[in-house]
């Protein structure tokens, strides 16, 4: 199986490219953005040495299933899906903040709070929880959004205070986070999952706020399958999950969590295959239908240059 690890384009208006840690972003005229969702996977900010095949298609679908499913909600960057793995949209100007929002104690905070930390960007956090608890309200933990490296937690008074993002703004992107939360939990528990967390980024165009990037996807968002959970959180149990989660504990299993000194463990073709079986199936939960493999015989750098070029051409 074939996993697009890197792309050159040059598509017709191309001002520039920006190559991410898992998206290749192309600035087209300064109004258009082509994110191609490559197969690359990233885990404590280190991009792993080999892709993943399927995953950028994966994650290019869900999110635009889910861009579609929000769009009452909040206006969103997503003009089309030309091809697969690569999504065109409006170009807006990005905030300098992740907007992360939390239902469970889990993941990174479970570490801060098995640490001692009561207190997460800037939200009180109750005394006596366990792994994997609920919220009594899902809680908002913002970070800022590095060029490089790690982003770091901050709290929505720090924003305002730095003048990362206005105060209305900063609320209406509090407002929009909540509503699309909720709308992906009632999604998440049609097909029986539990959406545990996620972020969400925004931009704004025209001095309007939009939604952008991608949503609820396995690499933004954290799921667990309903059917099980209380039992297993009643005994302690890790809980059966769907989400990039997986991956991390792997690499920590295998001593390896982005610390300088660190090696990236072997990752044989037995164990990237069955990432790649992970991500299928929690497209097939979370969307609900079979995942279908596009077409792949060809170089998938042919394919994805040929439905773009022609979307370009006739805009």
């Amino acid at each position: 199986m074939k996993a697009l690890t890197h792309t050159d384009f040059n598509f017709p208006g191309q001002q520039s490219v920006y190559h991410g840690k898992v998206r290749d972003v192309y600035n087209i005229n300064d109004e258009l953005m082509v994110m191609v969702a490559t197969d690359r996977i990233s885990a404590f900010d280190v991009i792993l040495p080999k892709g993943i095949p399927f995953k950028g298609q994966v994650l290019n679908q869900i999110a635009a299933t889910f861009l579609d499913a929000t769009s009452d909600i909040v206006p969103n960057w997503k003009l089309a899906t030309p091809d697969p793995m690569v999504t065109v949209g409006l170009k807006c100007e990005g905030f300098r903040v992740e907007m992360i929002i939390r239902g469970y104690l889990t993941g990174s905070a479970w570490r801060e709070y098995q640490n001692g930390c009561r207190e997460l960007c800037g939200v009180k956090l109750p005394e006596g929880m366990k792994e994997n608890q609920k919220f009594p309200t899902p809680i908002i933990t913002p970070t800022t959004k590095a060029d490089a490296g790690h982003d770091e937690n901050i709290s929505k008074e720090e924003i305002i205070a730095q003048g990362l993002v206005s105060k209305e703004d900063y609320e209406l992107m509090e407002k929009y986070t909540y509503a699309l939360f909720a709308r992906g939990t009632e999604m998440a528990a049609e097909k029986g999952l539990i959406l545990v967390d996620t972020k969400y980024e925004f931009g704004k165009k025209d001095g309007k706020v939009y939604l952008i990037d991608e949503i609820h996807t396995p690499d933004s968002s954290r799921y667990f399958y309903a059917d099980g959970y209380q039992e297993k959180f009643e005994k302690g149990e890790p809980q059966k999950q769907l989400s990039k989660e997986f991956v991390r504990q792997w690499l920590i299993d295998h001593n390896f969590m982005g610390k300088e000194g660190q090696q990236v463990p072997k990752m044989t073709d037995e164990y990237v295959n069955s990432v790649s079986d992970r991500y299928i199936e929690l497209y097939e939960h979370i969307v609900g239908q079979k995942f279908n493999k596009a077409d792949d015989h060809d170089d998938l750098a042919a394919r994805i240059e040929k439905n773009v070029t022609e979307y370009l051409n006739q805009k």
